[in-house]
C-alpha cells in the first residue's frame, strides 16, 4: 500500500509542473499530510530513479521540468503483469547479447520497485523459479547479434560474411534484414540478399564479420508480407511453391504428436485404431525429413511419394550402418 500511496504523489507532483504551478515539498506534504523530509525523498526519487528532469526555481520557490515533454513512466502493475514481466526476463536468457541482458534486468529492477502488493514476484525469485536450457543450439558472437538487431530496427542494410558450412566456401553479402527468428533454441535472421535477389534466412552463428551499409536497399514487392512468408510453411528452408505432407503416426507416440505444432495450418486425425494422421504444408523436405526420422518406426510418410522414397532410402543407408 504504501508504494501506492507514493506513486499518487509522483503523479500529483508531476500533474503540477505539468500545469505550470512549480510545487515543492512543502506543497506535497500539506497535500498529503507527510512531513517534508518524506515529501523531498519521494522529489528526489523521481530526479534519481525516475529520471524526471526536475529544476529548482528559487524565483517561484517550487520545481519545473528542465524537459516539458518528459512523462512519468507507466510504472504500476498489478501482481498479473509483473508475473508475465518477469518470465519475459527469463526467457530473454536465450538472447546472446550480454548488455541487452543487463539493461532488461536493470529496467525490470526499476519496475519491481513499485509492486503495488506487498509480495509478488522479485528479481531472486525470477531467478530461482523460471530458467531456459537449448540442448544443440549454435553459439553467437555478441558483437554480431547486437549490430544485426541495431541495423533490424533502424532499417539500415548490412555487409555480412558468411560461410556455408556444406560448401565450406565464404561469400559477401549486401542484406536487409527483415526479421529475426530464434528457431529450434539458434538465431537466423530473415533478409532480403542483393547477392541472389531473393529472401534468405542467414544462421547467425555463421556470420563471420557485419558491419553497417550507407545508403538503401530496396526490396522488390513480389516478396509482400514478412509474416505470410514466414507462416506459410514447416520450418525455415523454403524452395518454390509449397505442398502437403502427410505422415500417420503410431499409437505409441499419437497422443503426444497431439500436443505438438507442426505448422499453425496443419490438420490432425485419428483412425479408429489410434493412429495419428498429421497433415501440413511445406515447400522444401530437408527439415521435415530430419523431424520424420527422430520417429523411427513410429511414423510412417503417405505424402508426397518422392519423400516416402527418400526415407526408404534413408533407412536403407541406416542399415548397412548397423548391419
Amino acid at each position: 500500500m504504501a508504494k501506492k500511496l507514493a506513486y499518487e504523489r509522483y503523479c500529483w507532483f508531476h500533474g503540477r509542473i505539468k500545469a505550470g504551478v512549480y510545487p515543492n515539498a512543502g506543497d506535497m506534504a500539506e497535500r498529503f499530510e507527510i512531513s517534508r523530509k518524506q515529501a523531498q525523498r519521494d522529489i528526489e526519487f523521481m530526479r534519481d530513479r525516475l529520471n524526471a528532469p526536475l529544476v529548482y526555481d528559487p524565483a517561484r520557490r517550487g520545481y519545473g521540468y528542465e524537459d516539458g515533454r518528459y512523462e512519468l513512466p507507466p510504472v504500476w502493475f498489478d501482481e498479473e503483469e509483473l508475473i508475465a514481466l518477469c518470465l519475459a526476463m527469463r526467457l530473454a536468457a536465450a538472447v546472446p547479447d550480454r548488455g541487452l541482458k543487463e539493461s532488461l534486468t536493470r529496467l525490470l529492477g526499476k519496475f519491481l520497485s513499485f509492486r503495488s502488493a506487498a509480495t509478488g514476484p522479485g528479481l531472486k525469485d525470477v531467478r530461482e523459479k523460471v530458467s531456459v536450457r537449448n540442448i544443440q543450439y549454435y553459439r553467437v558472437d555478441e558483437a554480431v547479434f547486437h549490430e544485426v538487431v541495431s541495423a533490424l530496427f533502424a532499417g539500415r542494410p548490412l555487409r555480412l560474411s558468411y560461410y556455408t558450412p556444406h560448401k565450406d566456401e565464404s561469400t559477401e553479402r549486401t542484406v536487409k534484414p527483415l526479421h529475426l527468428l530464434c528457431y529450434m533454441g539458434s538465431w537466423h535472421l530473415m533478409a532480403y540478399c542483393t547477392l541472389r535477389d531473393d529472401v534468405r534466412f542467414f544462421t547467425l552463428s555463421r556470420i563471420r564479420s557485419v558491419e553497417p551499409v550507407s545508403g538503401r536497399v530496396r526490396i522488390p514487392d513480389r516478396f509482400g508480407s514478412v509474416r505470410r512468408y514466414m507462416e506459410r510453411s514447416f520450418g525455415l528452408m523454403q524452395s518454390g511453391a509449397s505442398f502437403d505432407v502427410c505422415l500417420r503416426f503410431d499409437p505409441t507416440v499419437a497422443r503426444w504428436v497431439s500436443e505438438q505444432v507442426w505448422h499453425p495450418s496443419q490438420s490432425v486425425s485419428f483412425d479408429p485404431d489410434g493412429r495419428l494422421i498429421l497433415r501440413f504444408p511445406v515447400s522444401d523436405l530437408r527439415e521435415v525429413r530430419r523431424e520424420i526420422l527422430k520417429y523411427g518406426s513410429a511414423v510412417e510418410v503417405l505424402a508426397p511419394e518422392g519423400l516416402r522414397r527418400e526415407i526408404m532410402d534413408e533407412i536403407k543407408k541406416m542399415a548397412c550402418v548397423y548391419r
